[in-house]
């Protein structure tokens, strides 16, 4: 097995799909694509290094374009291609691939429904904002000639055109998965323990020593609450032994977090009169 999957509920009704490589001579087989974006995080790197002058901008910029790219986006991205994942396991395919996820957070027979949907959900999104990015990208060009200064409107199109259509592979890879019966649900001990904490503090009728269908149960009854904290994101790296995921998963619970925040349209009218109601949701 080359490759296995994490589902990380972020509240009671979202969650973040990660997938780690488990191979670690997989640098030899990484595409040209891949190696000349391992060359520009490197060079990013050393811009953050700059006090100051353009590259410290672009790197600031840069920096919260990326926060606001969402984090279902991020998810799908760390999942390789179909073809990549065949290339460096002969085997992908024909075996299960492990997906690890709370028992006590996600009924277990809601995660492959969940997952179908989200492999297909955002497919057309992707597919339209690829070929946008890629047809926009040439008319940035009179840009170039600016001195001094790279062309940052080429170089931002060519990036998104990437990233979505890294993010249009891998929800391709996890519905080939689903729909091939190809995924092996494991209720993984060392996540049903963190978010037993978790859910029992987030709903009040959960207790953390209540048996794990009955707090599953109880979260889907649940309104839309977080769940976890930022500070949670380096202890899911942690227990699933995956260093990658503590970004993505403290992203993906900033933009939750955030999006809980707004106040749902649909009550606005009926609960305009009552701004304490308001602020709770």
């Amino acid at each position: 097995m080359a490759m296995r999957l994490f589902v990380v509920p972020i509240s009671t009704r979202r969650a973040l799909i990660y997938a780690r490589l488990l191979r670690k001579d997989v640098s030899k087989e990484r595409s040209i694509l891949d190696r000349v974006t391992d060359k520009a995080a490197e060079t990013w790197a050393k811009w953050e290094e700059v006090d100051k002058g353009w590259k410290k901008w672009v790197v600031s910029w840069g920096n919260r374009v990326q926060q606001r790219i969402p984090y279902e986006e991020w998810g799908l991205k760390s999942i390789p291609s179909l073809s990549f994942q065949k290339r460096i396991d002969e085997s992908h395919g024909t075996k299960q691939v492990e997906v690890l996820f709370p028992g006590n957070a996600i009924k277990e027979e809601k995660l492959i429904p969940m997952l179908h949907k989200l492999s297909k959900e955002r497919q057309e999104l992707h597919r339209r904002r690829m070929w946008w990015s890629l047809i926009a990208s040439p008319f940035t060009a009179p840009v170039a000639l600016i001195p001094i200064i790279p062309n940052i409107p080429f170089f931002y199109l060519v990036y998104r055109g990437w990233s979505h259509w890294r993010a249009l592979n891998g929800s391709k890879h996890l519905q080939y998965l689903v729909e091939n019966d190809l995924l092996k649900p494991i209720s993984y001990p060392g996540l049903v323990e963190l978010y037993a904490k978790r859910v029992s503090r987030t709903i009040d009728e959960a207790d953390r020593e209540d048996p794990v269908e009955e707090m599953a149960e109880n979260v889907e009854k649940s309104e839309d609450k977080i769940l976890l904290r930022t500070k949670d994101a380096k202890k899911l790296a942690t227990i699933l032994d995956a260093p990658g995921l503590a970004l993505e998963a403290e992203r993906a619970i900033t933009q939750v977090s955030e999006q809980l925040k707004q106040p749902d349209p649909t009550q606005q009218g009926n609960n305009s009169s009552k701004p304490s109601e308001k602020k709770q949701q």
